[in-house]
């Protein structure tokens, strides 16, 4: 059988000279450029967004998706970089983004109705070129229609993105791309942090008069598949400085602004 199989090999190899060099290569990269997401946690974990390649974020609601998203954007926009937004429900809030930093002058905003929407604007603008960042936020899609997307469909996102200095980041509730992607990150929430906002209860006041105010929010984000740290680990495999992560895990914290933060004392409680 192995003989049958080297022969085979031999005669596709023969067959295709001139025309495809190395068809039985993995054609991915061994190492690809990757930018900040502007989240220390995050990019400590995973070396940043890869550029060229899909990247996949995927988690239930407030599971901290659209603060890493922001993040992301607000850095690409602050060196300059084009950005769209594909927004396959039209949820998009542009007030939150501009609030996070993220420069909406730089920001092409795609609203769409429906999956078929999203889809074809995403090919679209990847074969336009142009755009450092593309994200495709199906989160608000129902999960059911995002997986009857064919395989085909991520891969030829996959394809069109190599080999460009672009970043494709798909946001979806449940990994769907996952064979196609080059970062797979899955996100989770994590109990809120509070800070009190009344003084302790007393004889003369009730116990429920003891307000509380939200001080921010916390998700924990697990890689699920990196071929960045992947190639980087046969990269720098026999070499003495090379110290293996123990953890493919991290929790971020995102702090949340008031109008007045002022009015609230800087005493904090344990998360609930």
């Amino acid at each position: 059988m192995p003989a049958n199989l080297a022969t085979l090999r031999s005669d596709i190899e023969h067959a295709l000279a001139g025309r495809v060099v190395a068809p039985f290569t993995y054609r991915d990269r061994n190492a690809l450029p990757a930018v900040p997401t502007g989240i220390t946690e995050i990019d400590e974990l995973t070396g940043g967004l890869p550029r060229g390649a899909l990247t996949e974020i995927y988690g239930p609601a407030c599971s901290g998706r659209t603060s890493l998203l922001f993040s992301a954007l607000a850095a690409r926009t602050a060196q300059g970089e084009s950005c769209a937004l594909i927004d396959g429900c039209d949820t998009f809030d542009p007030h939150s983004a501009e609030a996070a930093g993220v420069d909406l002058k730089k920001l092409l905003w795609v609203r769409c109705k429906n999956i078929d929407q999203a889809l074809r604007s995403t090919d679209l603008l990847l074969q336009s070129g142009g755009f450092g960042f593309i994200a495709t936020d199906l989160t608000d899609v129902v999960p059911r229609l995002v997986r009857q997307v064919p395989l085909d469909s991520w891969f030829r996102f996959r394809r069109a993105v190599e080999d460009t200095p672009a970043i494709l980041v798909l946001l979806d509730q449940e990994s769907n791309a996952k064979t196609c992607a080059s970062l797979v990150l899955r996100m989770d929430a994590q109990p809120a942090c509070w800070i009190k906002t009344a003084p302790e209860p007393s004889a003369n006041r009730a116990p429920l008069s003891v307000g509380l105010l939200l001080d921010g929010t916390a998700a924990r984000a697990e890689v699920s598949r990196s071929r960045m740290q992947r190639a980087a680990r046969m990269h720098s495999r026999g070499n003495a400085g090379w110290a293996d992560r123990s953890s493919s895990e991290t929790i971020f914290r995102t702090k949340a602004k008031w109008d007045s933060p002022e009015a609230a004392p800087p005493r904090s409680v344990p998360p609930v």
